[in-house]
């Protein structure tokens, strides 16, 4: 696939004078004021990868009551005006985090040696976790990041107050991308899920639009304080380099009420109504466990009564020892857009209003189908046409379950295929759970199975492109392989479950190891720069490299660390192939909405603390009982000990890193390295 690329004439044009260009087209306006828009051109001579820099900022205790005057504590997240007197969101330029050479799936290990790069076969950026986010919409859960300090305060999936600014920081990594293509040209893009917070038109079409370089007005309803205060205010996104087709995948974010609840499996709940209503929502703190796994007996995993909470029929009462908040229905509130830090408002206790608070209707507001979403991916002026989605057949897209799997050749003279693949969970599960767990049903595991045995009969080599990462994720938890009815005993089961699981976690990973084409897979959604590796063995537990594989996660666009990937992908003079996956902060313009977004991400890392370089032991039994519980990684014991091949990256001057760079290293088979030869 060809690459026009911009000349270095226009590269430095584009840097340094965006402005100026926009001044001709700042005669248009978006929105009621009038205003002509502005834009955020970044300096592209400052941009490098986190192998050239680091950012660093320093850490200090953590406050354990409400106003300490020492510092802020979790549930003070909101309190944005007080970040610069307590130092917040202050950070510095470190030093390069180092790309580490990893052998472990070779059969030398780490005394292999250093080969000669032979040739690049592929260059691509991956971004995911965007989560552009309306946050006027009046049916949020704002406010239990206030109000409940055991399970609320840390989930900044509900509230942080970078939700204001989500456009302009996918605006500011965009322009990075380009800069990163005028050094070295990218033969594709691909976006990992989860672009939208809640799968509304308006944060889906604002998504696109900041890729395909239009107005953005990053506001709705009334669009209160659009001509005062910077994150409201409508600019002129820069757009992705034409020359760089770039593809989608779907997050659980894209079709799930805040990635969790299908909008409309329980029509009673008027889930989809909340949307386009002008009344804030009131309801229960849905991260209150099902009462019935809240007792000692309980047997796990925990399952989370949604439903219930969101009806306010839930018998659960917050009654919590930090905030003194006690009740189980709550005004959960918006930010409000004429407030320069992005207060919340319309908070509080269902019986302490006298009516319910309301915001400006917006239709464009509404909850998208997984089809009408997969569908807003062809009005779109950058390529291909679709973003993949062109290459699902039309029946199969536009059905009620809207496909959302496919694999593309990036270039046809090197044989790569990148397989696309749907694996959330499904709207009509049944579940009343969290829907956040990987799911393949019969359709997609057969097309998966069958895109996998093609790849090894044309000899290409593979990546899967999923949402949702395999064996990271403990057993019990929010994001793991989902198996609904396949527990140890039958009160473990989910009690609301329709279907299971087309495939078990063992399966898949045995099926991806008898494809030892297969390079790596690569995923977002825990919002973390974790990096895995998948050995496989034969019977007598001697490594087989060929048919071991890498697993690369990419941290959230949203939260700190605020990063995407570069990979490159080599084949190496000692038949080798190896792939440089580095982390990438984007560049952001001083005073810019962005650089308020990059401020308030490492505040809220710095106030909350968040453990960010995750690694789950792979226990025999549920912590704390005997009982017995499948593995959550099938290809190392389950010796309750952490994954031996996940690291994270350390930086002299930078004292937190969640960051990890390094070189992968697959060994493939005689066939695939002949083939590599004749066409690379």
């Amino acid at each position: 696939m060809g690459k026009t690329g911009l000349s270095r004439r226009q590269f430095v044009k584009y840097s340094f004078g965006v402005a100026a260009g926009f001044s001709a087209a700042s005669c248009a306006s978006v929105g009621g004021s009038g205003s002509p828009l502005t834009s955020y051109p970044i300096d592209g001579r400052r941009v490098k990868k986190t192998s050239e820099q680091m950012l660093a900022f320093d850490l200090r205790a953590q406050p354990t009551t409400l106003k300490s005057g020492t510092g802020l504590h979790p549930l003070e997240l909101s309190q944005v005006q007080d970040y610069d007197q307590f130092g917040y969101g202050r950070y510095r330029l470190g030093k390069g985090l180092a790309i580490v050479p990893r052998h472990d799936l070779l059969a030398d290990g780490k005394s292999h040696p250093v080969p000669a790069k032979r040739k690049k076969l592929a260059s691509f950026f991956a971004m995911t976790d965007i989560h552009i986010t309306d946050k006027e919409a009046p049916n949020q859960l704002i406010y239990i990041q206030q109000a409940d300090s055991v399970r609320g305060a840390a989930m900044t999936s509900i509230y942080s107050p970078v939700i204001s600014y989500t456009t302009q920081m996918l605006d500011a990594a965009i322009q990075t991308v380009n800069a990163l293509h005028e050094q070295a040209p990218f033969d594709f893009g691909i976006s990992l899920g989860d672009v939208s917070d809640s799968g509304r038109y308006n944060e889906t079409r604002w998504y696109i639009d900041v890729f395909d370089g239009k107005p953005i007005r990053p506001s709705s309803g009334a669009h209160l304080g659009e001509d005062t205060v910077d994150f409201q205010r409508p600019f002129k996104a820069a757009g992705l380099n034409k020359s760089i087709p770039w593809y989608q995948v779907l997050g659980n974010h894209d079709h799930f009420y805040i990635g969790s609840v299908p909008v409309d499996a329980d029509p009673s709940l008027k889930l989809r109504e909340s949307y386009v209503s002008d009344e804030v929502w009131a309801v229960g703190d849905v991260l209150i466990p099902n009462a019935a796994k809240m007792t000692p007996m309980a047997l796990p995993p925990v399952i989370y009564e949604m439903n219930s909470h969101l009806s306010g029929t839930s018998p659960v009462t917050l009654n919590d020892p930090v905030t003194g908040v006690a009740g189980n229905t709550f005004y959960m509130g918006v930010i409000d857009g004429t407030s320069p830090y992005g207060a919340i408002k319309y908070t509080g206790k269902k019986e302490y209003f006298a009516s319910p608070p309301k915001v400006a209707a917006d239709p464009n507001r509404r909850a998208l189908l997984r089809s009408e979403w997969i569908a807003e991916f062809f009005n779109t002026t950058t390529e291909p046409k679709g973003h993949g989605f062109e290459l699902v057949p039309d029946n199969l897209r536009r059905s009620e379950n809207g496909c959302a799997c496919y694999s593309f050749v990036p270039r046809a003279e090197v044989p790569l295929k990148i397989i696309v693949l749907d694996n959330t969970q499904r709207e009509d599960d049944g579940s009343h759970d969290i829907h956040g767990h990987g799911f393949l049903d019969a359709a997609r595991w057969q097309w998966l199975q069958a895109e996998l045995d093609a790849g090894q009969a044309n000899n290409q080599l593979m990546v899967i492109a999923a949402h949702v990462p395999i064996a990271v994720a403990a057993v019990g938890s929010l994001m793991e392989w989902w198996n609904p009815r396949g527990q140890a005993t039958a009160n473990q089961n989910d009690p609301h479950a329709v279907m299971d699981n087309a495939v078990t976690l063992p399966a898949l990973i045995k099926k991806l190891q008898d494809a030892p084409n297969l390079l790596m897979w690569i995923s977002g959604h825990r919002h973390l720069n974790t990096v895995k590796a998948l050995p496989a063995y034969d019977g007598a537990g001697k490594l087989v490299p060929e048919k071991s594989f890498w697993q690369v996660e990419t941290s959230s666009l949203v939260h700190f660390p605020q990063q995407f990937r570069t990979f490159e992908i080599y084949l190496n003079s000692d038949d080798t192939v190896s792939v440089v996956a580095v982390n990438v902060d984007p560049e952001v313009a001083e005073g810019s909405p962005a650089a308020m977004s990059r401020k308030c991400a490492i505040a809220e890392h710095q106030i909350l603390q968040s453990d960010l370089r995750g690694n789950a032991t792979n226990d025999a039994t549920f912590p704390g009982t005997p009982l017995p519980i499948d593995s959550m990684d099938p290809t190392r014991p389950q010796d309750g000990k952490p994954d031996p091949s996940i690291e994270y990256g350390q930086v002299a001057d930078v004292p937190y890193c969640a960051s990890y760079n390094a070189e992968l290293f697959k060994q493939l088979t005689p066939t695939m390295i002949n083939a590599l030869k004749r066409r690379a």
